[in-house]
């Protein structure tokens, strides 16, 4: 998705950093309780010190929805987390994202036009009104209204097991589903690992690749498949892999490895602990003092977790560390400037949401409240 932040102002990109925290704060303090800061776990610490409250993105969202008072909710995360805020939020407020480059890679690669494409080819072999599309929250307001028109839902990476034995129902507690397949995007580690979690097997599952034709598959294995996998992937979560986790097991036999599930299969197999982002924070809180954490997901909070929770040794699993390169464009430069413009009566980077693809997309998120 193309998007365009023009460059800073003079005065912002190279500023000294002591002297744009106490801009920001000085601009916060101005603004008062018309503004919201959110931060999301995988921020800056130079931003996320200025938040007014952290988590993950619908968390968030669901935060800023609540705060009625709040004019201005800043948005110190991605694309969706703001169109996702703007969903939420009501009429008289305004979300607004500091960079606007600040996209989200696995978010990109499953675009409203593929999605349909997918879905006319689908028809063509299957029964459409069997299969259930089910969109993570990494994901945009468009995708999510396709969900929302189409009888589908959205899903957490905390939720996702119970969106998926709604959509595709619970033998062994003999519920029905609503349908006989599920088209999960656009990560295909968290739909593969949920899917593993409710018993369906590997053979259970086949890959759609929306650049080849047909997904790159035969009639035959879309007629047999309970999920099909969207081709697309978190590139942080995706770098770990289990020779990271084997690594930190002969570094620390009586460690405990914790991993996000949008990691591939193969780690998460290997992991003692399997949770969202929330999971693994409650987790590492919850580990008795001098316990040794191998953590795979962002290393921005992994670094802030060993930060809070100093009586403990929180490492990365990965040895090269990367960090979310799009979540990263949000700096103190950035914020900054957004705060002041709105000292100045200047709304920058607004997000918007059309009502159309806003009231389908907020079905798609009642019905998977609806569900847990």
């Amino acid at each position: 998705m193309l998007r365009i932040q023009r460059a800073l102002p003079e005065g912002y990109a190279g500023a000294d950093p002591d002297d744009l925290a106490r801009r920001i704060a000085a601009a916060k303090a101005r603004l008062g309780d018309q503004l919201l800061v959110l931060g999301h776990h995988y921020q800056r610490d130079e931003v996320m010190r200025f938040a007014d409250a952290r988590g993950d993105s619908f968390g968030l969202s669901r935060i800023a929805a609540e705060r009625r008072d709040a004019r201005y909710v800043v948005f110190c995360g991605v694309h969706f987390m703001a169109e996702s805020a703007d969903i939420l939020t009501g009429p008289d407020q305004q979300v607004l994202l500091p960079d606007l480059n600040a996209g989200c890679s696995m978010a990109d690669m499953a675009d409203l036009d593929a999605v349909e494409e997918a879905w006319e080819a689908l028809a063509a072999v299957t029964d459409v009104e069997r299969i259930v599309p089910v969109t993570y929250m990494n994901s945009s307001a468009a995708l999510k209204a396709f969900v929302g028109r189409h009888g589908g839902a959205v899903c957490t990476s905390s939720n996702a097991r119970a969106v998926l034995s709604w959509a595709l129902g619970d033998p062994v507690a003999g519920v029905a589903g609503r349908g006989d397949k599920v088209l999960f995007f656009p990560d295909q580690h968290l739909g593969r690992n949920t899917g593993h979690q409710l018993g369906y097997e590997a053979a259970d599952m086949a890959v759609w690749d929306p650049r080849r034709a047909q997904g790159n598959l035969e009639d035959a294995e879309i007629k047999a498949a309970s999920l099909l996998l969207w081709r697309g992937h978190c590139s942080v979560h995706q770098r770990f892999r289990p020779e990271h986790v084997r690594d930190f097991r002969l570094a620390h036999p009586e460690g405990r490895v914790l991993v996000h599930p949008e990691c591939a299969h193969e780690v998460v197999e290997l992991a003692d602990e399997v949770g969202s982002t929330d999971r693994i924070i409650q987790a590492t809180a919850a580990a008795p003092p001098g316990a040794v954490l191998g953590i795979a997901t962002e290393i921005h909070l992994v670094k802030r977790l060993g930060d809070e929770h100093p009586d403990k040794t929180v490492v990365s699993l990965d040895p090269l560390v990367c960090p979310c390169s799009t979540m990263f464009r949000i700096d103190a430069a950035h914020l900054c400037w957004v705060l002041e413009s709105l000292l100045d009566g200047v709304v920058v980077n607004r997000i918007t949401v059309d009502e159309e693809t806003a009231a389908w997309a907020r079905l798609a998120l009642e019905r998977m409240l609806a569900i847990t």
